[in-house]
């Protein structure tokens, strides 16, 4: 887990040093917005698998 913070650490740096701080947000947003779409593809995935048992 230290090894993944130590990463992502550095590529904050990295991403302070190369963009500005508009390009960093927006680019938060977009990957917060990535996550936010994969949470609910896994839930529609969970809720379909559970109204197929209920059927059979």
């Amino acid at each position: 887990m230290q090894f993944a913070h130590n990463v992502t650490t550095a590529l904050r740096m990295a991403e302070s040093l190369l963009l500005g701080s508009g390009q960093q947000t927006a680019r938060r947003n977009a990957w917060d917005a990535v996550c936010e779409n994969r949470r609910h593809a896994q839930d529609r995935q969970e809720t379909e698998r559970v109204l197929l048992r209920a059927v059979r």
